[in-house]
Protein backbone atom coordinates (compact mmCIF):
# COMPACT_ATOMS: atom_id res chain seq x y z
CA UNK A 1 0.00 0.00 0.00
CA UNK A 2 1.39 3.23 -1.09
CA UNK A 3 0.35 5.26 2.10
CA UNK A 4 -0.61 3.72 5.30
CA UNK A 5 -2.46 6.18 6.45
CA UNK A 6 -4.35 7.16 3.45
CA UNK A 7 -7.64 5.66 4.24
CA UNK A 8 -7.12 7.49 7.86
CA UNK A 9 -6.64 10.79 6.11
CA UNK A 10 -8.58 10.68 2.61
CA UNK A 11 -12.16 11.29 2.82
CA UNK A 12 -14.03 9.34 -0.20
CA UNK A 13 -14.93 11.71 -3.15
CA UNK A 14 -16.50 9.71 -6.33
CA UNK A 15 -16.68 10.83 -9.80
CA UNK A 16 -18.73 14.16 -9.99
CA UNK A 17 -21.88 14.66 -12.42
CA UNK A 18 -22.66 17.46 -14.64
CA UNK A 19 -25.63 19.83 -13.27
CA UNK A 20 -28.58 17.84 -13.68
CA UNK A 21 -30.42 21.35 -16.19
CA UNK A 22 -26.74 20.68 -18.71
CA UNK A 23 -27.12 17.05 -18.82
CA UNK A 24 -30.45 16.72 -19.57
CA UNK A 25 -30.71 18.19 -22.53
CA UNK A 26 -28.06 15.62 -23.99
CA UNK A 27 -27.32 11.73 -24.15
CA UNK A 28 -24.08 12.35 -23.37
CA UNK A 29 -22.63 10.53 -20.00
CA UNK A 30 -23.67 12.35 -16.96
CA UNK A 31 -20.15 12.60 -15.73
CA UNK A 32 -17.89 15.91 -15.93
CA UNK A 33 -15.57 14.89 -18.58
CA UNK A 34 -11.63 14.91 -16.81
CA UNK A 35 -12.74 15.15 -13.71
CA UNK A 36 -12.18 11.44 -12.71
CA UNK A 37 -8.27 11.96 -13.22
CA UNK A 38 -7.18 14.30 -10.70
CA UNK A 39 -8.91 12.27 -7.75
CA UNK A 40 -8.12 8.85 -8.36
CA UNK A 41 -4.78 7.97 -7.01
CA UNK A 42 -5.58 9.69 -3.34
CA UNK A 43 -8.63 7.45 -4.42
CA UNK A 44 -6.45 4.66 -4.80
CA UNK A 45 -4.56 5.50 -1.43
CA UNK A 46 -7.42 4.69 0.52
CA UNK A 47 -7.61 1.15 -0.07
CA UNK A 48 -5.73 -0.96 3.05
CA UNK A 49 -4.02 -3.74 1.39
CA UNK A 50 -6.11 -6.71 3.14
CA UNK A 51 -4.34 -9.29 4.33
CA UNK A 52 -7.49 -10.78 2.93
CA UNK A 53 -9.40 -8.98 0.61
CA UNK A 54 -13.04 -9.41 0.58
CA UNK A 55 -13.65 -7.24 -2.63
CA UNK A 56 -12.40 -10.13 -4.28
CA UNK A 57 -14.53 -12.47 -2.98
CA UNK A 58 -17.46 -10.09 -3.73
CA UNK A 59 -16.69 -9.68 -7.24
CA UNK A 60 -17.36 -12.46 -9.46
CA UNK A 61 -14.55 -11.92 -11.76
CA UNK A 62 -11.81 -12.00 -9.02
CA UNK A 63 -10.60 -8.81 -9.40
CA UNK A 64 -6.95 -8.00 -8.60
CA UNK A 65 -8.44 -5.05 -6.60
CA UNK A 66 -5.89 -3.98 -3.98
CA UNK A 67 -2.88 -4.48 -6.78
CA UNK A 68 -4.19 -2.45 -9.11
CA UNK A 69 -5.18 -0.14 -6.39
CA UNK A 70 -1.56 0.30 -5.59
CA UNK A 71 -0.40 0.85 -8.93
CA UNK A 72 -2.62 3.47 -9.20
CA UNK A 73 -1.27 5.31 -6.49
CA UNK A 74 1.90 5.56 -7.59
CA UNK A 75 0.79 6.41 -11.11
CA UNK A 76 2.12 3.33 -12.82
CA UNK A 77 -0.93 2.78 -15.23
CA UNK A 78 0.82 0.30 -17.77
CA UNK A 79 0.86 -2.05 -14.80
CA UNK A 80 -2.45 -1.46 -13.50
CA UNK A 81 -4.12 -1.72 -16.73
CA UNK A 82 -2.10 -5.16 -16.74
CA UNK A 83 -3.42 -6.32 -13.35
CA UNK A 84 -6.80 -5.17 -14.50
CA UNK A 85 -7.32 -6.84 -17.66
CA UNK A 86 -5.84 -9.88 -16.34
CA UNK A 87 -9.11 -10.72 -14.79
CA UNK A 88 -11.75 -8.50 -17.15
CA UNK A 89 -11.83 -8.43 -20.78
CA UNK A 90 -14.13 -4.79 -20.54
CA UNK A 91 -13.55 -3.06 -17.43
CA UNK A 92 -14.39 0.21 -19.02
CA UNK A 93 -18.40 -1.49 -18.97
CA UNK A 94 -18.04 -2.63 -15.07
CA UNK A 95 -16.70 0.97 -14.15
CA UNK A 96 -19.76 2.77 -15.85
CA UNK A 97 -22.60 -0.16 -15.73
CA UNK A 98 -21.79 -2.57 -12.41
CA UNK A 99 -23.46 -1.64 -9.19
CA UNK A 100 -20.04 -2.58 -7.26
CA UNK A 101 -20.75 -5.50 -5.31
CA UNK A 102 -16.86 -5.56 -4.72
CA UNK A 103 -17.48 -2.24 -2.67
CA UNK A 104 -19.82 -3.57 -0.71
CA UNK A 105 -17.26 -6.62 0.35
CA UNK A 106 -14.67 -3.77 0.86
CA UNK A 107 -12.92 -3.92 4.78
CA UNK A 108 -13.10 -0.21 4.65
CA UNK A 109 -17.14 -0.19 4.31
CA UNK A 110 -17.17 -1.82 7.71
CA UNK A 111 -17.19 1.50 9.20
CA UNK A 112 -16.39 3.76 6.94
CA UNK A 113 -16.74 4.80 2.96
CA UNK A 114 -15.60 2.29 0.73
CA UNK A 115 -12.74 2.75 -1.64
CA UNK A 116 -14.03 3.94 -4.67
CA UNK A 117 -12.89 0.97 -6.60
CA UNK A 118 -15.69 0.92 -9.79
CA UNK A 119 -14.06 4.86 -10.04
CA UNK A 120 -10.43 3.32 -9.86
CA UNK A 121 -11.58 0.77 -12.46
CA UNK A 122 -12.98 2.94 -15.41
CA UNK A 123 -9.91 5.62 -14.84
CA UNK A 124 -7.69 2.84 -15.55
CA UNK A 125 -9.27 1.72 -18.63
CA UNK A 126 -9.97 4.67 -19.97
CA UNK A 127 -6.49 5.57 -19.46
CA UNK A 128 -5.46 2.12 -20.82
CA UNK A 129 -6.70 3.24 -24.45
CA UNK A 130 -5.77 6.32 -24.26
CA UNK A 131 -1.87 5.48 -23.54
CA UNK A 132 -2.08 2.51 -26.22
CA UNK A 133 -1.94 -0.23 -22.98
CA UNK A 134 -4.64 -2.66 -24.31
CA UNK A 135 -3.55 -3.29 -27.61
CA UNK A 136 -4.97 -6.18 -29.75
CA UNK A 137 -3.87 -9.73 -28.84
CA UNK A 138 -4.03 -12.22 -31.59
CA UNK A 139 -2.96 -15.38 -30.79
CA UNK A 140 -0.01 -16.83 -32.24
CA UNK A 141 -1.18 -19.36 -34.01
CA UNK A 142 -4.82 -21.23 -34.89
CA UNK A 143 -6.21 -24.13 -33.44
CA UNK A 144 -8.52 -25.20 -36.53
CA UNK A 145 -11.23 -25.39 -34.32
CA UNK A 146 -14.68 -23.46 -34.96
CA UNK A 147 -17.08 -21.96 -31.99
CA UNK A 148 -20.56 -20.32 -32.90
CA UNK A 149 -21.23 -17.20 -30.28
CA UNK A 150 -25.00 -16.83 -30.41
CA UNK A 151 -25.03 -13.24 -28.88
CA UNK A 152 -23.10 -9.85 -28.68
CA UNK A 153 -23.63 -9.05 -25.30
CA UNK A 154 -21.22 -9.09 -22.31
CA UNK A 155 -21.58 -12.95 -21.97
CA UNK A 156 -21.12 -13.51 -25.80
CA UNK A 157 -18.08 -11.11 -26.17
CA UNK A 158 -16.38 -12.22 -23.54
CA UNK A 159 -16.42 -15.47 -24.38
CA UNK A 160 -15.97 -15.09 -28.23
CA UNK A 161 -12.41 -12.67 -27.33
CA UNK A 162 -10.74 -15.77 -24.50
CA UNK A 163 -11.64 -18.41 -27.47
CA UNK A 164 -9.87 -16.29 -30.44
CA UNK A 165 -7.27 -15.03 -27.99
CA UNK A 166 -6.77 -18.87 -27.34
CA UNK A 167 -6.70 -19.53 -31.26
CA UNK A 168 -10.10 -20.84 -32.11
CA UNK A 169 -11.80 -19.39 -34.88
CA UNK A 170 -14.55 -17.69 -33.34
CA UNK A 171 -17.95 -16.41 -35.51
CA UNK A 172 -19.87 -14.02 -33.24
CA UNK A 173 -23.92 -13.92 -34.78
CA UNK A 174 -26.46 -11.15 -33.51
CA UNK A 175 -29.71 -10.82 -34.02
CA UNK A 176 -30.10 -6.86 -34.18
CA UNK A 177 -27.89 -5.17 -36.39
CA UNK A 178 -25.38 -3.88 -34.45
CA UNK A 179 -23.02 -5.68 -31.84
CA UNK A 180 -23.55 -5.08 -28.50
CA UNK A 181 -26.91 -6.36 -27.39
CA UNK A 182 -28.34 -4.77 -24.41
CA UNK A 183 -25.72 -2.65 -24.32
CA UNK A 184 -26.29 -1.56 -27.80
CA UNK A 185 -29.91 -0.99 -27.41
CA UNK A 186 -31.15 -1.16 -23.59
CA UNK A 187 -28.54 0.67 -21.52
CA UNK A 188 -28.82 4.66 -22.07
CA UNK A 189 -25.78 6.55 -23.55
CA UNK A 190 -25.72 9.10 -20.61
CA UNK A 191 -24.78 5.88 -18.83
CA UNK A 192 -22.33 3.92 -21.25
CA UNK A 193 -21.96 6.79 -24.48
CA UNK A 194 -21.31 3.86 -27.48
CA UNK A 195 -17.97 4.76 -28.44
CA UNK A 196 -16.64 2.72 -25.31
CA UNK A 197 -18.17 -0.18 -26.92
CA UNK A 198 -17.14 0.64 -30.45
CA UNK A 199 -13.77 0.73 -28.96
CA UNK A 200 -13.36 -3.04 -27.60
CA UNK A 201 -15.01 -4.48 -31.03
CA UNK A 202 -12.74 -2.69 -33.19
CA UNK A 203 -10.19 -4.35 -30.91
CA UNK A 204 -11.89 -7.95 -31.15
CA UNK A 205 -12.09 -7.69 -34.91
CA UNK A 206 -8.22 -6.86 -35.10
CA UNK A 207 -7.40 -9.26 -32.81
CA UNK A 208 -9.76 -12.10 -35.45
CA UNK A 209 -13.00 -12.23 -34.08
CA UNK A 210 -15.68 -12.37 -36.74
CA UNK A 211 -19.30 -10.46 -36.08
CA UNK A 212 -22.43 -11.55 -38.17
CA UNK A 213 -25.29 -9.11 -37.20
CA UNK A 214 -29.16 -8.99 -38.65
CA UNK A 215 -28.50 -12.82 -38.20
CA UNK A 216 -31.34 -14.44 -35.62
CA UNK A 217 -30.28 -18.28 -35.02
CA UNK A 218 -33.12 -20.29 -35.41
CA UNK A 219 -35.07 -17.74 -37.37
CA UNK A 220 -33.06 -16.27 -40.41
CA UNK A 221 -30.31 -19.31 -40.04
CA UNK A 222 -31.61 -23.15 -39.43
CA UNK A 223 -29.76 -23.55 -35.71
CA UNK A 224 -29.28 -27.74 -36.57
CA UNK A 225 -27.26 -26.58 -39.55
CA UNK A 226 -25.13 -24.27 -37.45
CA UNK A 227 -24.49 -26.73 -35.31
CA UNK A 228 -23.18 -29.21 -37.52
CA UNK A 229 -20.77 -26.35 -39.18
CA UNK A 230 -18.88 -25.59 -36.01
CA UNK A 231 -17.08 -27.94 -33.48
CA UNK A 232 -18.45 -26.10 -30.45
CA UNK A 233 -21.65 -23.64 -29.92
CA UNK A 234 -22.28 -21.02 -27.27
CA UNK A 235 -25.67 -19.73 -26.32
CA UNK A 236 -25.52 -16.52 -24.71
CA UNK A 237 -28.39 -14.54 -25.21
CA UNK A 238 -29.26 -13.19 -22.70
CA UNK A 239 -32.86 -13.22 -20.72
CA UNK A 240 -34.63 -11.25 -22.72
CA UNK A 241 -38.21 -12.84 -22.35
CA UNK A 242 -39.96 -9.69 -20.23
CA UNK A 243 -42.48 -10.28 -17.24
CA UNK A 244 -45.78 -9.15 -17.97
CA UNK A 245 -48.20 -7.10 -16.02
CA UNK A 246 -51.52 -9.01 -16.14
CA UNK A 247 -53.92 -6.12 -15.29
CA UNK A 248 -57.47 -4.57 -16.47
CA UNK A 249 -55.97 -1.99 -19.18
CA UNK A 250 -52.89 -4.16 -20.01
CA UNK A 251 -54.21 -4.21 -23.42
CA UNK A 252 -54.65 -0.17 -23.78
CA UNK A 253 -52.63 1.44 -26.85
CA UNK A 254 -49.81 3.45 -25.03
CA UNK A 255 -48.93 0.58 -22.41
CA UNK A 256 -45.19 -0.87 -23.64
CA UNK A 257 -42.65 -3.39 -22.52
CA UNK A 258 -39.23 -0.97 -21.45
CA UNK A 259 -37.50 -2.80 -23.69
CA UNK A 260 -39.86 -1.64 -26.38
CA UNK A 261 -39.20 2.08 -25.48
CA UNK A 262 -35.84 1.54 -24.76
CA UNK A 263 -33.99 0.22 -27.84
CA UNK A 264 -35.76 2.98 -29.98
CA UNK A 265 -34.21 5.92 -27.77
CA UNK A 266 -31.04 4.41 -28.39
CA UNK A 267 -31.71 4.43 -32.07
CA UNK A 268 -31.79 7.72 -32.27
CA UNK A 269 -29.15 8.62 -30.80
CA UNK A 270 -27.51 6.05 -32.99
CA UNK A 271 -29.28 8.05 -35.80
CA UNK A 272 -31.54 5.95 -37.06
CA UNK A 273 -34.57 7.93 -36.02
CA UNK A 274 -35.08 11.51 -36.24
CA UNK A 275 -37.97 10.92 -33.04
CA UNK A 276 -38.87 7.87 -31.36
CA UNK A 277 -42.21 6.56 -32.08
CA UNK A 278 -42.71 6.29 -28.37
CA UNK A 279 -41.38 8.82 -27.26
CA UNK A 280 -42.14 10.12 -23.89
CA UNK A 281 -42.23 14.17 -24.67
CA UNK A 282 -44.95 16.04 -23.44
CA UNK A 283 -46.50 13.00 -22.14
CA UNK A 284 -47.44 11.73 -18.18
CA UNK A 285 -45.04 8.73 -18.02
CA UNK A 286 -45.70 6.07 -15.57
CA UNK A 287 -42.71 3.41 -15.46
CA UNK A 288 -44.09 -0.02 -13.34
CA UNK A 289 -41.14 -1.23 -11.58
CA UNK A 290 -38.69 0.48 -9.32
CA UNK A 291 -35.35 -1.67 -10.51
CA UNK A 292 -32.33 -0.52 -12.86
CA UNK A 293 -34.26 -0.64 -16.08
CA UNK A 294 -36.57 1.54 -14.81
CA UNK A 295 -34.64 3.71 -13.87
CA UNK A 296 -33.11 4.05 -17.12
CA UNK A 297 -36.25 4.65 -18.39
CA UNK A 298 -36.96 7.49 -15.71
CA UNK A 299 -33.59 8.88 -17.65
CA UNK A 300 -34.71 8.89 -21.07
CA UNK A 301 -37.90 10.15 -20.46
CA UNK A 302 -36.69 13.44 -18.88
CA UNK A 303 -34.50 13.60 -21.96
CA UNK A 304 -37.27 13.51 -24.25
CA UNK A 305 -39.29 16.33 -22.00
CA UNK A 306 -41.85 13.88 -20.65
CA UNK A 307 -44.68 16.68 -18.97
CA UNK A 308 -44.28 14.42 -15.55
CA UNK A 309 -42.87 10.67 -14.59
CA UNK A 310 -43.29 8.41 -11.75
CA UNK A 311 -41.84 5.33 -11.05
CA UNK A 312 -43.60 2.98 -8.83
CA UNK A 313 -42.12 0.25 -6.67
CA UNK A 314 -43.50 -2.29 -4.88
CA UNK A 315 -41.02 -2.56 -2.24
CA UNK A 316 -40.84 -0.30 0.75
CA UNK A 317 -38.35 2.69 0.56
CA UNK A 318 -35.10 0.77 2.11
CA UNK A 319 -33.31 2.55 4.56
CA UNK A 320 -29.96 4.93 4.42
CA UNK A 321 -28.03 2.26 6.23
CA UNK A 322 -27.35 -1.05 5.86
CA UNK A 323 -28.78 -3.82 8.30
CA UNK A 324 -26.32 -5.63 10.14
CA UNK A 325 -28.96 -8.46 11.16
CA UNK A 326 -30.10 -9.20 7.87
CA UNK A 327 -27.47 -8.35 5.10
CA UNK A 328 -23.98 -8.02 7.23
CA UNK A 329 -21.04 -6.92 5.73
CA UNK A 330 -19.86 -8.30 2.87
CA UNK A 331 -22.93 -8.89 1.26
CA UNK A 332 -24.32 -6.62 -1.16
CA UNK A 333 -27.00 -4.17 0.75
CA UNK A 334 -30.76 -2.91 0.05
CA UNK A 335 -29.94 0.51 0.87
CA UNK A 336 -31.54 3.47 -0.52
CA UNK A 337 -29.28 4.69 -3.46
CA UNK A 338 -29.75 7.89 -5.68
CA UNK A 339 -28.98 7.27 -9.19
CA UNK A 340 -28.15 9.58 -11.82
CA UNK A 341 -32.30 9.50 -13.67
CA UNK A 342 -33.39 9.54 -10.00
CA UNK A 343 -31.02 12.88 -9.09
CA UNK A 344 -32.40 14.28 -12.22
CA UNK A 345 -36.35 13.38 -11.34
CA UNK A 346 -35.72 15.16 -8.07
CA UNK A 347 -33.90 18.57 -8.78
CA UNK A 348 -36.46 18.70 -11.78
CA UNK A 349 -39.69 17.74 -9.62
CA UNK A 350 -40.39 15.33 -12.53
CA UNK A 351 -43.74 13.47 -10.05
CA UNK A 352 -44.86 15.88 -7.84
CA UNK A 353 -47.38 13.47 -6.47
CA UNK A 354 -43.87 10.96 -5.51
CA UNK A 355 -41.45 11.45 -3.02
CA UNK A 356 -38.23 13.54 -3.90
CA UNK A 357 -36.73 11.42 -6.39
CA UNK A 358 -40.11 10.64 -8.87
CA UNK A 359 -40.58 7.20 -6.91
CA UNK A 360 -43.59 5.94 -5.05
CA UNK A 361 -42.53 3.31 -3.14
CA UNK A 362 -44.91 0.37 -1.65
CA UNK A 363 -47.13 1.03 -4.62
CA UNK A 364 -48.84 -1.56 -6.54
CA UNK A 365 -50.56 -1.08 -9.93
CA UNK A 366 -54.23 -2.70 -10.06
CA UNK A 367 -55.46 -1.59 -13.33
CA UNK A 368 -55.26 0.82 -16.51
CA UNK A 369 -58.20 3.21 -17.89
CA UNK A 370 -58.24 4.71 -21.13
CA UNK A 371 -60.54 7.26 -22.93
CA UNK A 372 -62.93 6.24 -25.92
CA UNK A 373 -60.31 6.10 -28.42
CA UNK A 374 -58.48 2.89 -26.41
CA UNK A 375 -55.54 4.84 -25.57
CA UNK A 376 -54.25 4.69 -21.72
CA UNK A 377 -54.90 7.69 -19.74
CA UNK A 378 -54.80 6.80 -15.94
CA UNK A 379 -52.84 4.26 -13.90
CA UNK A 380 -54.70 2.60 -10.83
CA UNK A 381 -52.42 2.13 -7.94
CA UNK A 382 -52.74 1.16 -4.54
CA UNK A 383 -50.42 1.36 -1.34
CA UNK A 384 -49.18 -2.32 0.10
CA UNK A 385 -47.49 -3.40 3.35
CA UNK A 386 -44.84 -5.32 3.82
CA UNK A 387 -46.41 -8.33 2.45
CA UNK A 388 -47.32 -6.58 -0.44
CA UNK A 389 -50.91 -6.71 0.54
CA UNK A 390 -53.27 -3.73 -0.33
CA UNK A 391 -53.58 -1.46 2.34
CA UNK A 392 -57.37 -0.34 2.55
CA UNK A 393 -58.72 3.35 1.46
CA UNK A 394 -55.04 4.18 -0.51
CA UNK A 395 -56.36 3.48 -3.88
CA UNK A 396 -55.44 6.40 -6.33
CA UNK A 397 -54.83 7.14 -10.15
CA UNK A 398 -52.32 8.92 -11.58
CA UNK A 399 -52.46 10.08 -15.10
CA UNK A 400 -50.62 8.49 -17.68
CA UNK A 401 -50.34 8.78 -21.35
CA UNK A 402 -47.68 6.39 -21.63
CA UNK A 403 -47.03 3.61 -19.25
CA UNK A 404 -43.61 1.67 -19.70
CA UNK A 405 -43.05 -2.22 -18.06
CA UNK A 406 -39.83 -2.38 -16.12
CA UNK A 407 -40.72 -5.88 -14.42
CA UNK A 408 -37.58 -8.06 -15.19
CA UNK A 409 -36.71 -10.94 -17.44
CA UNK A 410 -37.62 -14.43 -17.42
CA UNK A 411 -35.33 -16.60 -19.28
CA UNK A 412 -34.31 -16.43 -22.88
CA UNK A 413 -37.08 -15.62 -25.61
CA UNK A 414 -37.84 -18.95 -27.48
CA UNK A 415 -39.68 -17.35 -30.07
CA UNK A 416 -37.37 -17.99 -32.74
CA UNK A 417 -36.88 -21.39 -32.42
CA UNK A 418 -33.40 -21.45 -31.69
CA UNK A 419 -33.94 -23.86 -28.20
CA UNK A 420 -36.10 -25.90 -29.98
CA UNK A 421 -34.18 -26.35 -32.78
CA UNK A 422 -31.33 -27.34 -31.50
CA UNK A 423 -33.42 -29.35 -28.74
CA UNK A 424 -31.53 -28.21 -25.51
CA UNK A 425 -33.53 -28.59 -22.48
CA UNK A 426 -34.91 -25.94 -20.39
CA UNK A 427 -35.21 -25.51 -16.50
CA UNK A 428 -38.59 -25.10 -15.35
CA UNK A 429 -37.95 -21.25 -14.48
CA UNK A 430 -37.34 -20.47 -18.13
CA UNK A 431 -34.00 -20.74 -17.84
CA UNK A 432 -31.57 -23.03 -20.15
CA UNK A 433 -30.29 -26.39 -18.60
CA UNK A 434 -26.61 -26.86 -18.05
CA UNK A 435 -24.16 -29.12 -16.09
CA UNK A 436 -21.27 -27.79 -13.98
CA UNK A 437 -19.27 -27.45 -16.93
CA UNK A 438 -21.58 -25.59 -19.19
CA UNK A 439 -22.84 -27.68 -21.17
CA UNK A 440 -26.35 -28.06 -22.41
CA UNK A 441 -27.97 -32.03 -23.21
CA UNK A 442 -27.00 -31.10 -26.75
CA UNK A 443 -22.72 -32.67 -27.15
CA UNK A 444 -21.16 -29.57 -28.20
CA UNK A 445 -23.46 -26.94 -27.43
CA UNK A 446 -22.87 -24.48 -24.24
CA UNK A 447 -24.92 -22.26 -22.58
CA UNK A 448 -23.61 -18.97 -20.21
CA UNK A 449 -24.76 -15.79 -19.31
CA UNK A 450 -28.35 -14.66 -18.23
CA UNK A 451 -29.96 -17.35 -20.63
CA UNK A 452 -28.97 -20.02 -18.04
CA UNK A 453 -27.82 -18.18 -14.84
CA UNK A 454 -31.50 -15.66 -15.09
CA UNK A 455 -31.50 -12.08 -14.74
CA UNK A 456 -28.22 -10.94 -13.37
CA UNK A 457 -25.34 -8.26 -13.25
CA UNK A 458 -23.24 -7.38 -15.99
CA UNK A 459 -20.47 -8.63 -13.90
CA UNK A 460 -21.89 -11.80 -13.67
CA UNK A 461 -22.27 -11.80 -17.09
CA UNK A 462 -18.60 -11.07 -18.55
CA UNK A 463 -17.53 -13.59 -15.47
CA UNK A 464 -19.59 -16.14 -17.49
CA UNK A 465 -18.30 -15.39 -20.58
CA UNK A 466 -14.96 -16.42 -19.59
CA UNK A 467 -15.57 -19.47 -17.69
CA UNK A 468 -17.72 -20.70 -20.89
CA UNK A 469 -14.58 -19.70 -22.91
CA UNK A 470 -12.65 -21.99 -20.47
CA UNK A 471 -15.24 -25.08 -20.32
CA UNK A 472 -15.28 -25.01 -24.64
CA UNK A 473 -11.41 -24.38 -24.79
CA UNK A 474 -11.26 -27.83 -22.53
CA UNK A 475 -13.50 -29.84 -24.66
CA UNK A 476 -11.91 -28.77 -27.63
CA UNK A 477 -8.14 -29.17 -26.76
CA UNK A 478 -9.12 -32.60 -24.95
CA UNK A 479 -9.31 -31.72 -21.12
CA UNK A 480 -6.97 -29.06 -20.50
CA UNK A 481 -7.07 -25.12 -21.26
CA UNK A 482 -4.73 -22.49 -19.58
CA UNK A 483 -7.80 -20.04 -19.89
CA UNK A 484 -9.35 -18.82 -16.33
CA UNK A 485 -12.80 -19.73 -15.27
CA UNK A 486 -13.39 -17.14 -11.94
CA UNK A 487 -16.69 -19.00 -11.51
CA UNK A 488 -18.78 -21.92 -11.96
CA UNK A 489 -22.45 -22.33 -13.41
CA UNK A 490 -23.67 -22.84 -9.88
CA UNK A 491 -21.65 -19.68 -8.09
CA UNK A 492 -24.10 -17.41 -6.48
CA UNK A 493 -23.45 -13.78 -5.07
CA UNK A 494 -22.78 -13.65 -1.24
CA UNK A 495 -25.84 -13.56 0.70
CA UNK A 496 -26.00 -13.82 4.33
Amino acid sequence: MADPKGFLTTPRREWPRRPVEERVHDWDEVHVPGALLPLIAPQADRCMDCGVPFCHEACPLGNLIPEWNDLVSREDWRAAADRLHATNNFPEFTGRLCPAPCEAGCVLAINQPAVTIKNVECAVADRAFEEGFAPPAPPDRLSGRTVAVIGSGPTGLAAAQQLTRAGHTVVVYERDDRIGGLMRYGIPAFKMEKRHLERRIAQMRAEGTKFRTGTAVGRDLDAAALRSRYDAVVIATGATAWRELPVPGRELTGVHQAMEYLPLANRVCEGDLEVSPLSAAGRHVVIVGGGDTGADCLGTALREGAASVTQLDIYRRPGEERDEDTEPWPTYPKVYRLSAAHEEARDLGSAPVADADARLFAASTLRFSGDADGRVRWAHLVDVDAGRRPVAGTERALPADLVLLALGFSGPDRSDGLLARLGVDVEPRGTIARDADFATNVPGVFAAGDAARGQSLIVWAIAEGRAVAAAVDRRLTGGTSRLPAPIGPYDRPMTA
